[in-house]
């Protein structure tokens, strides 16, 4: 799927770069995976020329968009303290089931998901971690196919602003107000992956990071990146109508 790949670097100074990653590419080599011989890491060093480059925040591998990296330790260091300290924002588009509030916070507790093989050292009792997500609503469809007891289907396209940084935040979150992400297969609800899969040509998570707001770590200039949308997510995009809605991503 990626031989031959080439990343799309959004922007690259001495000190960072930031990446549009695609959907289905992991960050970084993973005992989870591995099988997989392709992460954004490794495609990126090769692409600047043996440049190493250390990953400042993650995505999960369905998730595309937005990604920082780092180019010495030193900046790393100082972009994971920014992280910690919520000194940057992240935005993501998602396409959920349902119509969602207009907008509205999830508040709820996550306990830490721990993988038997990659998180085999970590500690199985802690105890559930605050998490907080920002949504709202930016377009909705009703489309005349029954999926499972309703004889219509809805979905919304929301804009979520995770405050916190827990893994899988969002695709749980979202599982936690019955608003799955479509495409989800591990949080989200089988019989409107299979309608999108087989009706519109969706093979991946409908979770993007469109946006990072970032400080400099040296200049202390504010930074806005945007990624744009992929083809899955432009025709899911052209399909429910939505294209006004395509510029606001770009």
């Amino acid at each position: 799927m990626f031989n031959g790949y080439k990343l799309e670097i959004l922007y690259k100074d001495s000190y960072i770069v930031v990446i549009n990653k695609p959907s289905g590419l992991l960050v970084h080599k993973s005992m989870i995976d591995r099988h997989e011989i392709y992460y954004a890491m490794k495609m990126l060093r090769n692409q600047l020329g043996g440049q190493w480059v250390y990953p400042v925040h993650r995505l999960d591998k369905p998730t595309s968009g937005v990604l920082l990296f780092a180019l010495d330790s030193q900046t790393a260091k100082l972009l994971n303290e920014a992280f910690r300290e919520h000194r940057m924002q992240k935005r993501y588009i998602a396409v959920v089931r349902g119509y969602v509030d207009k907008s509205g916070v999830i508040e709820h507790t996550l306990k830490e998901k721990l993988d038997k093989i990659a998180d085999r050292d970590s500690r199985r009792d802690k105890e559930p971690q605050e998490a907080r997500t920002e949504y709202s609503m930016l377009a909705k469809v009703e489309i005349d196919a029954a999926v499972g007891r309703y004889e219509k289907t809805r979905y919304s396209l929301v804009d979520l602003v995770p405050q916190t940084g827990r893994k899988h935040q969002l695709r749980r979150h979202m599982k936690h107000i019955s608003h799955h992400i479509v495409g989800d297969t591990k949080y989200g609800r089988g019989e409107h992956n299979k309608f999108v899969r087989s009706r519109y040509g969706v093979h991946r998570l409908l979770l993007h990071c469109y946006e990072l707001l970032i400080q400099h770590p040296y200049t202390g200039e504010k930074l806005k990146f945007r990624a744009g949308l992929d083809a899955t997510f432009l025709n899911v995009f052209k399909e429910f109508g939505w294209e006004d809605r395509v510029q606001f991503f770009n």
